[in-house]
């Protein structure tokens, strides 16, 4: 095999030590973007209990603490101002396949900054529900392109010794997002008039600015113009990226690498959908499954119960300062989310995800009992499902929020990536939608209406105990692996079973990391 132990993954390029600073916060930049996807979740938490947004979107009901000014909206509508956006974001990850593919991973983020924009504007304009919820689908389209298009474009371009660092800075960026939210809509809630509920929606013209002209400024990513068969192209961009001489012997390397194994995914097959769940030797519906599940328990650990419905649950639950509180939450979420990113590679993925998966259990079912044995006027009680609401979030956010992210944009080959990514993202948005749809329904008082309230964390500590299975039987350890050591981790799993499919990815693992030959990873 040409290239000896670079070949195994080795090489210096974009997967080495010696990366320059330039390169690392260029791909580091790249996840802005989850600033786009955090302040329009939380923005909406806020939005539903602003007395003028009521006023102009919602209609007359009984005065009550939950409704003060005298205007309300019913479950009904709650539930489709709040889920429509996941439903937009669900086509819009599935459209990021042919935006990556086709305008490439840049300017696919360029062009979903746009179609978001056009959903802030509707937004900020409207006097009416109808035209607010169809804002609310075109800026979930723009957000779910996005979420599908950075974790590639960072995944494609960082280094292995840093991806999953990297990619984390993401989720990271979804938690200061969140957090910008529930500050802005802090800020103006009391305003009277249209500003209260307009200014938190427009300040979202500026996210999409700013991550617009700084990705239009960035390299391409190399293994997509490789994938192009833009070689000189592809050169140029890792050169920007390593700081490196396009003509450099190393770089040269890099990209062989990237030839060679691009060139073993086309001999598996073409890159249609119906490619991702084939039974070949890379395992790769295994691997389309996994990221596709992963991402649906990533959301079923209910956390975005907090950042959709926080406002609303705290303010039932007899909290005085919702407001306040949903700022607390994001606090920690924001801070939590740092000892995950570097959590990622100092401890690896698969034990984060089973350690936080654990923890979130245990504080679900505590917030369910509490909020079971107690009454809404238990001032201690409020006090202990606030403290225990906390630290259920700062599980999720050094934990499942990143790792989540991470595992999905590496684990797939370059030759269907974007298509296998867009239908992970795609199922974490869809059961986002089922979520937000579901739960004003399960935890609202009135006709029809479950009335569940603190109870709706059994549901969330089930399913976070499902969790903790799936991550300890489907989730292999990737840290320290290029993508293309990734390729082979699963090709070489692939040749064992029962007990023995362990030992042989251990295998895999020690013979890369050692830069043998890859000759004899091949025969493992």
């Amino acid at each position: 095999m040409p290239g000896g132990p670079v070949a195994a993954g080795g090489g210096i390029g974009i997967n080495g030590p010696k990366n320059k600073a330039t390169g690392i916060l260029m791909t580091a930049f790249a996840a802005f973007g989850g600033i786009l996807f955090g302040y329009d979740t939380g923005t909406i938490s806020g939005l539903q209990q602003m007395p003028d947004w009521l006023r102009t979107f919602g209609h007359q009901v009984p005065v009550s603490t939950t409704f003060p000014d005298g205007y309300g909206i019913t479950s009904s509508q709650r539930s489709l101002v709040v889920s429509i956006l996941s439903a937009g974001t669900f086509f819009g990850a599935l459209l990021a396949a042919p935006f990556g593919d086709t305008l490439g991973r840049k300017w696919g983020i360029v062009a979903s900054c746009l179609v978001f924009s056009l959903g802030i504007a509707l937004q900020t304009a409207a006097t009416s529900l109808p035209p607010f919820v169809v804002g609310r689908v075109f800026a979930g389209l723009g957000v779910g392109l996005v979420s599908t298009l950075v974790p590639m474009y960072q995944s494609e371009c960082a280094p292995k010794w840093l991806r999953g660092a990297i990619v984390g800075l993401y989720q990271w960026a979804i938690t200061i997002g969140l957090l910008l939210a529930a500050i802005f809509n802090n800020a103006t809630k009391n305003r009277r008039d249209h500003s209260a509920y307009r200014i938190p929606v427009a300040i979202q013209f500026v996210w999409a600015a700013v991550l617009a002209g700084g990705m239009a400024i960035l390299p391409e990513s190399p293994r997509w113009l490789i994938k192009k068969h833009r070689d000189a192209d592809a050169a140029q961009a890792l050169a920007r990226l390593t700081s490196l001489p396009p003509d450099h012997p190393e770089l040269r390397t890099e990209l062989d690498e990237i030839r060679l194994n691009l060139k073993r995914e086309e001999e598996h097959g073409s890159s249609s959908y119906l490619d991702c769940f084939r039974p070949t030797d890379n395992r790769m519906r295994f691997r389309t499954l996994t990221g596709i599940f992963l991402q649906a328990w990533q959301q079923l650990t209910g956390i975005n119960f907090i950042f959709y419905f926080g406002t609303t649950f705290f303010t039932n639950a007899g909290i005085h300062n919702p407001f306040l509180i949903t700022i607390a939450t994001s606090t920690v979420n924001v801070g939590m989310t740092l000892p995950g990113i570097w959590g990622v590679e100092r401890f690896g993925r698969r034990r984060l995800l089973i350690v936080g998966a654990i923890g979130m259990t245990i504080c679900e079912y505590m917030i369910a009992i509490i909020g079971s044995a107690t009454k809404a006027t238990d001032q201690s009680a409020q006090s202990a499902e606030v403290a225990l609401v906390c630290f259920y979030i700062a599980f999720f956010a050094s934990t499942w929020g990143p790792i989540a992210w991470v595992v999905t944009g590496e684990i797939f080959p370059l030759q269907i990536r974007a298509k296998a990514m867009s239908l992970s993202v795609a199922s974490n948005w869809l059961w986002n939608f089922g979520i937000a749809y579901s739960t004003p329904y399960l935890v609202d008082a009135g006709p029809g209406n479950l009335d569940l309230g603190s109870k709706v964390f059994y549901i969330w500590g089930s399913t976070c105990f499902c969790c903790i299975l799936f991550a300890y039987f489907c989730i292999p350890e990737t840290k320290g692996l290029s993508l293309e050591q990734i390729d082979l981790l699963y090709q070489n799993r692939l040749l064992a079973e029962g007990t023995e499919l362990s030992e042989t990815g251990g295998i895999a693992v020690r013979a890369i990391n050692k830069d043998d030959d890859l000759g004899s990873n091949e025969k493992v």
